[in-house]
């Protein structure tokens, strides 16, 4: 790796990183706030998409509506509740190219590290740039940091070490890395996993002919959900498309507010209202046997299944689930503790992503490396004690653009802080005493195994992110917005107020 940098590095007002439905979001939302500020999206990827162009298994889909998960600006046109990968990554290409952000947007941009200078009030960057197969490194600096990273790695999903893995004769594919030459027709596969990939991938593959076994160890809440939206021929060609957009988001933003509240104040009219619904499909013996979980409706998200698929493969006899646990492979298949093996051309190890916080990137202030994990968040967006920088994580309940529309505002109106009080730099100071509670708050496993790299929330506001699209945007976008956010004062400065009498609130 060679080092290529000009005397003096190029400086931004404002770098996104991440060139998904996140950042490409936030890019349309400093642009459209603050023209005047210059502003590139570093994508470490050679594509567009994110997520969406990373996941290329069959029946990849949005598992929460699209009309709430596309962007506010720019309506969706089809009339599928959720849509599928390829068109919601030719949505994103839309939208780059008819706001003009794909002039802003550099592939192959890594980002290794951040470091704040407090002195010069800027992040320096350290970049690993692709080009030509050749990698070099590259400054870059900048006054505000915004991370739409995602969650999780993309380089690497989370399989189990499965003993006896290398005896098995078969292959064995990880949904994160679907090999786009498998053909699955008239083979035998096993889907390892129970969650939201698991559940939309055992029916796709059985539409491409596969003999397919779903094997969980714990059942998941499953939902069959309409596969189409039918207020979009009521609407469409009545009222202009922008009003149409926003009744659709309204609509199923209102839906989703109301089932979750009642959910969670309800969980056992909940529960039997998602039984009672398999149970028409498949019959009250199979769900009793293999879809009703040990938890609560969202203690973990529930999975959608558009029309029911999921359930009628199951009901057709196309597919066939197992509740069990792996002992090993053997060299036929997947023996199970039971003792019984299931016979396997493929497996597939749907067992879950590796959570990475702020795609993996660095971050230092004033020289000293900062544990993110130690740190509150404010507002869902910006992290106590570190200046000019907000990541964005989504909801639990809804759809992730959501919240990332609400960060990226956020972001829009620091930075008008910023300019009115003529500031350099602020960050959050936490108040004493806070409370400390997982930022994703769910009882996944793959959220438990790693949450506790990441910031956390708190217990009061605004160091919570309140599950409720409405309330949140009420309490972080309105009201006393600066509270606890202070002028950054450099090296030192307080990140709680017990720390400094200084910092009074």
């Amino acid at each position: 790796m060679s080092t290529t940098q000009p005397e003096r590095p190029e400086h931004l007002d404002v770098v996104i990183v991440g060139a998904g439905i996140s950042g490409v979001d936030a890019a349309y939302r400093v642009q459209q706030q603050h023209p005047g500020r210059t502003y590139a999206v570093l994508e470490g990827r050679a594509a567009l998409g994110g997520t969406w162009d990373l996941f290329r298994y069959p029946g990849i889909r949005s598992d929460s509506d699209i009309f709430s998960f596309g962007f506010p600006f720019k309506p969706w046109k089809g009339d599928a509740l959720l849509a599928g990968g390829t068109q919601i990554r030719e949505y994103i290409e839309e939208a780059v190219r008819e706001t003009g952000i794909d002039r802003h947007i550099r592939y192959a941009h890594r980002v290794a590290r951040a470091s704040w200078d407090s002195d010069a009030a800027r992040w320096e960057l350290d970049l690993e740039v692709t080009q030509d197969g050749r990698t070099e490194r590259r400054t870059l600096t900048c006054s505000f940091l915004l991370l739409c990273t995602g969650y999780y790695r993309y380089d690497e999903g989370f399989t189990p070490q499965f003993a006896g893995r290398d005896e098995f004769a078969g292959q064995v594919v990880h949904p994160q890395h679907w090999p786009q030459d498998l053909d699955v027709a008239g083979r035998r596969v096993v889907v390892i996993g129970s969650g939201a990939t698991a559940i939309t991938l055992v029916p796709a593959l059985a539409d491409l002919g596969a003999d397919v076994t779903m094997l969980q160890r714990t059942p998941t809440w499953i939902a069959a959900v309409p596969s189409r939206e039918a207020w979009v021929e009521k609407l469409r060609g009545r009222v202009p498309e922008q009003v149409a957009h926003r009744i659709l988001r309204a609509k199923h933003i209102g839906e989703r507010i109301v089932t979750y509240a009642l959910a969670r104040r309800f969980p056992a009219l909940t529960r039997r209202a998602l039984l009672a619904g398999a149970s028409r499909t498949v019959g009250a013996d199979v769900v009793r046997e293999h879809f009703t979980p040990p938890y609560n409706p969202w203690d973990q998200r529930i999975c959608a299944a558009p029309g029911g698929d999921f359930f009628r493969a199951l009901a057709d006899g196309r597919t066939h689930v197992v509740t069990d646990h792996v002992d090993r492979f053997v060299p036929e298949g997947v023996r199970l503790r039971s003792g019984r093996t299931l016979p396997a051309d493929v497996v597939v190890t749907a067992t879950g992503l590796q959570l990475l916080m702020a795609g993996g990137i660095e971050v230092v202030v004033d020289g000293e490396p900062v544990d993110l994990s130690s740190r509150a968040v404010w507002r869902g967006a910006m992290i106590e004690g570190i200046p000019n920088l907000a990541f964005v994580v989504g909801y639990v309940n809804s759809s992730w653009t959501l919240r990332a529309d609400l960060t990226a505002q956020l972001v829009t109106k620091v930075l008008t802080h910023l300019d009115e009080q003529g500031l350099r730099a602020v960050a959050p100071v936490a108040p004493a005493g806070l409370g400390k509670r997982p930022v994703i708050d769910l009882t996944s496993g793959y959220v438990r195994r790693a949450i506790s790299a990441f910031p956390h929330q708190g217990d009061r506001a605004p160091w919570t992110i309140p599950q409720n699209y409405v309330v949140d945007r009420v309490v972080n976008l309105r009201g006393r917005f600066t509270q606890d956010l202070r002028p950054w004062t450099g090296r030192g400065a307080p990140t709680r107020r017990e720390d400094s009498t200084t910092a009074a609130a």
